[in-house]
């Protein structure tokens, strides 16, 4: 079976206490059921502690918050887990995260997650996004429609090719990252490959283009879950910034995340929206973009509920709509 990974997957190495964002903040942790029993049958103070924090809700235990922080992150950022028990102690979510891996059966991609401080510097600081391929045991039969996923694939490839050719200024990179996904989505609807963009594709859809409602977008954003008080603050006194190398590539890290996930369902549009969406956001609530692009992945990417309706509002928020993205796209 092929695993496609960026090149820099295994250069990354946890920051643990000198984190400036721990993992171990904020989020209720996710116990696997395997790990959840090992510690409810834990012997002595440990085992005690660990009891008195797990919660189980919906067939679902976690690790609650206590005062902002995961009840076993100690003073000095590590882990009471894994200083006692070692690394193997920890539950699937602390051994895993930020690492990711979509599984599609006859082959597996794995990426790093963007709310790491960490891996963010790693995915936005990276020039292209070439890929490493390992062979690996394993594997199953695909239960995707291989031409949709041919289509998928080939079309991602192409998007982020335009997304990295570097004479090519970033606004015009992104709208044409929209309409390329949008024939992408009528060629998936087709069963074929779209053809090529004309050369003046981002030229004719600025003129056609609504002006841009930034509020709108915000307003979405202002009305979804909100984890922090810092990314409250950020959506309610943006300072917008120009645009920068590292907007394109996020817009990589979220072709790269989400492209694919259109063989389940068909829905390569919302997801393109969603990607175009979240640079215009972190273009507009200005500041470093590496530290904004990483507090937006872990505001939206971490919460299932946030981004199922940032995908509807695709189709039913009106500043959502291709005529007011290309309008933002195009100032």
């Amino acid at each position: 079976m092929e695993v496609l990974l960026p090149d820099y997957f295994d250069r990354f190495q946890c920051l643990a206490g000198r984190c400036p964002d721990s993992c171990c903040q904020e989020w209720e942790i996710q116990v696997d059921p395997e790990t959840a029993a090992r510690y409810r049958a834990l012997p002595g103070a440990l085992g005690d502690r660990l009891r008195q924090v797990m919660e189980t809700r919906d067939g679902d235990t976690v690790l609650t918050i206590q005062d902002g922080r995961c009840p076993m992150w100690r003073r000095d950022g590590l882990c009471a887990i894994q200083a006692e028990l070692g690394e193997k102690a920890l539950c699937k979510t602390c051994r895993e995260f930020p690492r990711l891996t979509h599984d599609y059966g006859d082959f597996q991609e794995r990426q790093l997650e963007l709310s790491c401080p960490e891996a963010a510097r790693w995915i936005l600081g990276a020039e292209t996004s070439r890929q490493v391929v390992r062979q690996v045991p394993g594997g199953r039969a695909p239960e995707y429609d291989a031409e949709a996923m041919k289509i998928l694939r080939g079309t991602r490839s192409r998007v982020l090719r335009g997304l990295e050719e570097p004479a090519c200024p970033v606004k015009t990179a992104l709208t044409k990252a929209l309409l390329w996904g949008r024939a992408a989505q009528a060629g998936l609807d087709a069963g074929q490959m779209p053809g090529e963009l004309p050369e003046d594709a981002a030229d004719q859809a600025w003129r056609l283009a609504e002006p841009g409602d930034m509020e709108g977008i915000l307003a979405c954003f202002r009305g979804l879950e909100i984890l922090t008080d810092r990314w409250r603050e950020r959506l309610a006194q943006p300072r917008p910034g120009p645009w920068r190398r590292e907007h394109l590539a996020l817009a990589r890290y979220l072709a790269e995340r989400y492209w694919l996930q259109a063989v389940s369902d068909y829905d390569l549009n919302s997801r393109v929206t969603l990607m175009i969406v979240s640079c215009l956001l972190v273009r507009h609530l200005g500041g470093d973009v590496v530290q904004t692009a990483q507090l937006f992945s872990k505001e939206i990417e971490n919460s299932a509920d946030n981004l199922d309706a940032l995908l509807d509002a695709a189709y039913d928020n009106p500043a959502f709509s291709d005529g007011n993205l290309l309008g933002l796209l195009g100032t």
